[in-house]
């Protein structure tokens, strides 16, 4: 096999189109049509779809799509781990975070050790949503994530870390209702006061969309409680979801390590969410059909080393 016509017919799939994909390559469109039709010679099956509009993958294209993606990474993998053997770790690993999670407060100290420990190390932290990190995990763009959920699910390997409580964050004397321990003042950001489900259907909450795992486990916890949140907003941003809680905009719903980390929960008023309480589950994600390489391996030990000593609990500094 040569590797050549696969990383092609990446960048022909990528950019949907053969002359489009030429230009990138700098190659003749005939050479790059020819490095196409072996391919399609060599599998014995049609692996695009032309159009005037362009090309189009049909679904042995999306197969081989994928396969030469997971080939060519490991053909890096590879080149690396030789270069670089008998040495310190060296090469770049990806790690992925989910928004508002534990991970905001990991990424600086995971950054800070890598640098220490690994400076031949050159990490790429990528925040985004469990689904779009999951596919980049299984198509080898990525190496590992820290993310909501505990699987299964297909081509990935979920590692359950941490189990965490929701809680209402929100301006102090906002339209939220006072928790048990509140009302006096005290209290406020320190986590200790509790606030019921059935307190929270009238208070305006600013939640990230439907796509985003805290948003269906808030949606799912007052479903069966028969009841709808007043959600206000739908904000993706952390930096806009500070300013908006900040100005009493709306009161919002985050574990204590993901609230603590972007806000100044000491100013804020942070009730833990109770009858019933609401959990979600932190996994680290791995691919489920290929090694991690030395120096993910080494950035996946440091990872491990953060989350035993973080200490998540509400009013921890």
């Amino acid at each position: 096999m040569d590797t050549r016509r696969l990383y092609s017919f990446i960048k022909i799939i990528d950019a949907g189109s053969i002359t489009r994909a030429a230009d990138i390559l700098h190659i003749a469109q005939p050479a790059l049509s020819q490095q196409l039709s072996a391919l399609e010679a060599q599998f014995g099956q049609q692996l695009v779809i032309r159009s005037k509009r362009g090309v189009a993958p049909t679904d042995a294209g999306r197969t081989l799509y994928r396969h030469a993606q997971l080939i060519l990474r490991q053909m890096d993998l590879a080149q690396a781990a030789v270069s670089v053997s008998g040495r310190a770790p060296a090469g770049g690993v990806s790690v992925g975070l989910a928004p508002y999670s534990l991970g905001a407060a990991l990424a600086l100290p995971l950054l800070k050790s890598v640098r220490e420990r690994y400076p031949d190390i050159l990490l790429h932290i990528n925040e985004n949503f469990g689904g779009v990190i999951s596919e980049a995990i299984m198509t080898g763009r990525m190496d590992m994530a820290f993310i909501y959920g505990a699987g299964p699910l297909r081509g990935v390997q979920f590692e359950p870390l941490r189990t965490e409580d929701l809680f209402l964050i929100g301006a102090p004397g906002s339209a939220a209702p006072p928790g048990e321990g509140e009302g006096d003042g005290e209290g406020e950001g320190d986590g200790e006061g509790e606030v019921s489900l059935e307190e929270l259907k009238d208070v305006p909450l600013l939640l990230p969309s439907r796509i985003h795992t805290i948003r269906q486990v808030v949606d799912a916890a007052f479903q069966q409680a028969s009841l709808r949140p007043n959600v206000v907003g739908e904000v993706e941003s952390a930096l806009t979801l500070v300013n908006a809680v900040s100005a009493d905009l709306g009161a919002t719903v985050l574990p204590w390590s993901a609230a603590r980390a972007i806000l100044d929960v000491r100013s804020l008023s942070v009730r833990r969410i109770v009858n019933p309480v609401i959990q979600v589950k932190l996994s680290l994600v791995t691919s489920d059909n290929q090694p991690l390489s030395e120096p993910a391996l080494a950035v996946h030990d440091l990872f491990l080393e953060h989350i035993t000593a973080f200490d998540g609990s509400p009013g921890a500094n």
